[in-house]
């Protein structure tokens, strides 16, 4: 269990340095790595947006640089940007769960040298989700893990992961942090105005991701794309519809570009003194990376729509409503002044409805044109 000491301060530019809305986990992971005894295996839980995955960043981060995690060498700035890699980001492939032929590649990469560092971590999201025949592949590997690897599962809690997985690792708890708290974090890290804050952590999920966001032009694009098709929805056409759905997925692929030739930088680097079975390892997860930075785009997308449609049925509710897409505050009282309640309700499951869809692995456009014109009907309901 995690202790309450305080730990020694965190390098300013680290990523473990951004878990302020976390002191006891924060202080504690400072802890392990300054004093060498970090454990092979973390199990972070926690509600969703309690920063977990940022900590598991973090923890890598920490571990994998010579300095316990500056925050500014070459290797704290690839763990930053997602590229590292030695640092290992998976997620289930399918709506039931992690595929068994997933935990074999992960198996199969866990024996193979670091590329980079003198370590390698894996961060496994949605451990909930690890079933019996993936885990009972994992749980060895897990015990008596190679040296200088290190595994950081993520989950909602210990209740519904399998017991065999919880008793090789070491818990950590996150406490729910409250959308004020987060969003004050942000502003202390960003200077930026409350209100932008608070619409990054709506839109993002956490405040370390919402830090991120606002530095990306790319992501905050995404976002104002998709905005402006809900505006205008209730004068558009089918192929409105079509177009806005293109237009909304060409921007979330927008940020990959930098992702993909960092990608191809280090195969290019390493092609010399891998073997081609390491080399179709690192293409493969590569492309897995690719996937999830796609699907968390998606996601956050979503999270932009499903934010302003609150605002909507907030204002709908009670006109002096605080709204949190300020910013947006116009497409906010079009949409009011053309719809009902139970239209932005309908609307709302039409968000719902897609984030399903994009966990069962359904067509991102396919997914955003299906969204669109769902909620262009239930606004339109009288």
């Amino acid at each position: 269990m995690v202790q309450s000491q305080q730990g020694a301060a965190p390098a300013p530019n680290s990523l473990i340095a951004r878990l302020e809305t976390q002191p006891r986990v924060r202080d504690f992971l400072v802890r392990a790595v300054a004093s060498g005894r970090a454990s092979h295996a973390y199990l972070f839980v926690g509600a969703p947006g309690s920063g977990k995955l940022d900590a598991a960043w973090a923890l890598a981060q920490a571990l994998l640089c010579e300095d316990g995690g500056c925050g500014s060498c070459d290797c704290c700035v690839r763990v930053a940007r997602h590229t590292h890699p030695d640092v290992h980001h998976l997620a289930p492939e399918s709506a039931t769960g992690y595929l068994i032929s997933q935990t074999r590649d992960l198996l199969d990469d866990v024996a193979l040298a670091p590329i980079r560092a003198r370590r390698k971590v894996y961060i496994i999201e949605r451990a909930e989700q690890l079933r019996a025949n993936s885990a009972n592949a994992l749980l060895k590997t897990l015990e008596e893990p190679p040296q200088g690897v290190t595994f950081i599962l993520l989950g909602t809690s210990q209740d519904i992961i399998l017991p065999t997985i919880v008793s090789r690792c070491q818990c950590v708890p996150f406490r729910t942090v409250s959308p004020v708290a987060a969003a004050e974090a942000v502003a202390r890290s960003t200077g930026q105005t409350p209100a932008r804050c608070r619409m990054a952590v709506a839109v993002a999920g956490s405040p370390a991701r919402a830090v991120e966001f606002l530095k990306s032009a790319d992501r905050q694009d995404a976002r104002r794309r998709m905005l402006r098709a809900l505006d205008a929805l209730l004068h558009a056409d089918e192929a409105d519809v079509l177009d806005a759905s293109k237009e909304i997925m060409g921007a979330v692929r927008a940020p990959l570009a930098e992702v993909k030739s960092t990608q191809q930088a280090v195969l290019e680097q390493n092609a010399d003194y891998l073997s081609r079975g390491a080399l179709k390892q690192l293409e493969d997860r590569n492309k897995r990376e690719l996937n999830a930075r796609e699907r968390s785009g998606i996601m956050e997308v979503l999270a932009s729509a499903r934010s302003l449609l609150r605002d909507v049925l907030g204002i709908l509710m009670d006109g002096s409503a605080d709204i949190v897409n300020e910013d947006a505050a116009d497409i906010v009282e079009r949409l009011a002044q053309a719809t009902t309640v139970s239209g932005a309700v309908g609307a709302l499951d039409a968000v719902a409805a897609a984030e399903r869809s994009i966990a069962r692995n359904i067509t991102p456009q396919l997914t955003f044109e299906v969204m669109l014109f769902d909620i262009r009907k239930a606004l339109s309901c009288p």
